[in-house]
Protein backbone atom coordinates (compact mmCIF):
# COMPACT_ATOMS: atom_id res chain seq x y z
CA UNK A 1 0.00 0.00 0.00
CA UNK A 2 1.39 3.61 -0.64
CA UNK A 3 1.13 5.86 1.58
CA UNK A 4 -1.36 8.19 0.38
CA UNK A 5 -0.07 11.61 -0.44
CA UNK A 6 3.54 10.76 0.40
CA UNK A 7 4.71 8.49 -2.39
CA UNK A 8 6.45 5.73 0.07
CA UNK A 9 5.07 1.93 0.73
CA UNK A 10 3.60 1.57 3.85
CA UNK A 11 5.65 -1.79 4.18
CA UNK A 12 8.90 0.22 3.93
CA UNK A 13 8.39 2.17 7.78
CA UNK A 14 10.56 1.09 10.26
CA UNK A 15 7.98 1.33 13.27
CA UNK A 16 9.43 1.21 17.01
CA UNK A 17 6.88 1.22 19.93
CA UNK A 18 7.22 3.34 22.87
CA UNK A 19 8.19 1.54 26.17
CA UNK A 20 5.09 2.93 27.64
CA UNK A 21 2.80 1.09 25.43
CA UNK A 22 0.59 -1.94 26.72
CA UNK A 23 2.55 -4.93 27.44
CA UNK A 24 -0.02 -6.73 28.94
CA UNK A 25 -1.47 -8.01 25.11
CA UNK A 26 -4.39 -5.49 25.25
CA UNK A 27 -2.59 -4.19 21.83
CA UNK A 28 -2.90 -0.83 22.96
CA UNK A 29 0.16 0.53 21.29
CA UNK A 30 1.53 3.75 19.84
CA UNK A 31 4.17 3.47 17.29
CA UNK A 32 6.54 5.75 15.52
CA UNK A 33 8.41 5.42 12.04
CA UNK A 34 11.31 7.90 11.88
CA UNK A 35 13.29 6.87 9.04
CA UNK A 36 11.29 9.29 6.14
CA UNK A 37 12.42 12.28 8.20
CA UNK A 38 15.28 13.07 5.97
CA UNK A 39 14.79 11.37 2.93
CA UNK A 40 10.92 12.53 2.30
CA UNK A 41 10.56 15.21 5.30
CA UNK A 42 7.43 13.38 7.50
CA UNK A 43 7.25 11.15 10.42
CA UNK A 44 4.50 8.86 10.98
CA UNK A 45 3.04 7.60 14.25
CA UNK A 46 0.59 5.27 14.00
CA UNK A 47 -1.79 2.95 16.37
CA UNK A 48 -1.07 -1.45 15.80
CA UNK A 49 -4.62 -1.88 15.95
CA UNK A 50 -4.99 0.39 13.13
CA UNK A 51 -1.77 -0.74 10.65
CA UNK A 52 -3.56 1.24 7.49
CA UNK A 53 -3.98 4.10 8.90
CA UNK A 54 -1.17 6.87 9.77
CA UNK A 55 -0.85 10.25 11.22
CA UNK A 56 1.65 12.10 8.62
CA UNK A 57 3.47 15.30 10.49
CA UNK A 58 6.64 17.57 10.07
CA UNK A 59 10.19 16.44 11.85
CA UNK A 60 9.59 19.69 13.80
CA UNK A 61 5.97 18.76 14.74
CA UNK A 62 7.05 15.56 16.44
CA UNK A 63 10.22 17.11 17.64
CA UNK A 64 8.16 19.54 19.50
CA UNK A 65 5.48 16.56 20.79
CA UNK A 66 8.22 14.79 22.58
CA UNK A 67 9.80 18.06 23.82
CA UNK A 68 6.41 19.39 25.33
CA UNK A 69 5.48 15.54 26.75
CA UNK A 70 9.00 14.92 27.90
CA UNK A 71 8.37 18.30 29.84
CA UNK A 72 5.13 17.08 31.46
CA UNK A 73 2.73 19.57 29.78
CA UNK A 74 0.39 16.56 28.81
CA UNK A 75 0.26 15.00 32.50
CA UNK A 76 -3.38 14.52 33.17
CA UNK A 77 -2.46 14.10 36.99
Amino acid sequence: MTLRHTGVEAGAADWFKSTHSDNQGGGDCVRVALNFATSHGFVLIGDTKTPNSHLVITPEAYAAFVSATAQGEFDLT
